[in-house]
């Protein structure tokens, strides 16, 4: 029986990544097509590759999209660690479920209806023109509630008694957090800046919304291009977007896997001490 469901979790698993990676792998192919098109593979070529590089419109959108994804995911991290913290010490059980469950709902809320409120806010509330400021504070606000969901376990791991030491030595609340606590959860820190930076290359919805006054990204350009057909320069950008994105998925990884080696070798110390 054990082989049998062994058998069909395969079955599943390898059914799966054909759904999802099957259309990717397509793409990425007829990147390389020399004909032009994606009706017939008829030989290998770079050339819609150096189309890419070639087209300065496009590229001044890829420098916009990577700005607004590093200085987003910058302030996102600081904001959404210090929110991590503020989470993790609040005396009220009550207050600590609500701050969690808030920052929860952000996380949930549909792309479109989180753009609309935007639009309404840059639009009729804020005197914000839209452009790359109301670009940078949307990927900012749906960035943080990631960071605070990847730092909060680190602060639950966390030693107490470590605080409970620094504080007997006199140390002050700043040099708890920066000595203490902060070189703690750093691992975490960095995972959320990876997760706030994929999550804001990868944003259409929301930057559809609040995009404006000729600033746009990748996502907006490859949709308003595929409007009129897709050609196989979109096909090379989403390539090496995806790349990047394999590139950051594993960096993530071996983050998350060192941290884990190093808790079990901390593990295993503890246990060859209580021998």
């Amino acid at each position: 029986m054990t082989k049998g469901k062994f058998k069909w979790s395969n079955l599943y698993i390898i059914a799966v990544f054909i759904i999802l990676y099957l259309p990717i792998g397509y793409l990425i192919a007829y990147s390389f097509n020399s004909s032009g098109n994606m009706s017939e593979f008829t030989g290998f070529t770079l050339e819609h590759y150096q189309t890419l590089f070639a087209d300065q419109r496009l590229l001044s959108f890829i420098m916009n999209t990577f700005i607004i994804a590093l200085l987003s995911a910058t302030i996102a991290t600081a904001i959404g660690t210090f929110g991590a913290i503020a989470i993790y010490y609040s005396r009220l059980n009550s207050q600590r479920q609500f701050l969690l469950n808030t920052n929860n709902v952000l996380m949930v809320t549909p792309d479109v209806m989180m753009g609309a409120s935007f639009l309404i806010l840059f639009s009729s509330i804020l005197p914000l023109r839209l452009g790359f400021w109301s670009v940078l504070l949307a990927h900012v606000a749906f960035s943080i509630p990631i960071v605070v969901l990847m730092i909060l376990p680190r602060l639950y791991e966390m030693n107490p008694n470590m605080i409970t030491a620094a504080q007997d030595l006199g140390a002050t609340h700043w040099q708890i957090l920066s000595r203490v606590v902060i070189p703690s959860i750093v691992r975490g820190i960095v995972s959320g800046f990876f997760m706030a930076f994929t999550y804001s290359l990868d944003d259409f919805a929301v930057t559809f919304f609040v995009t404006g006054n000729g600033f746009s990204t990748v996502s907006i350009e490859v949709y308003s291009r595929a409007r009129t057909g897709i050609s196989l320069e979109i096909n090379a950008l989403s390539t090496l977007m995806f790349v990047l994105a394999l590139a950051l998925v594993f960096g993530y990884y071996q983050i998350q896997t060192s941290d884990q080696r190093r808790i079990r070798k901390q593990a295993n110390k503890k246990v060859g001490g209580l021998r």
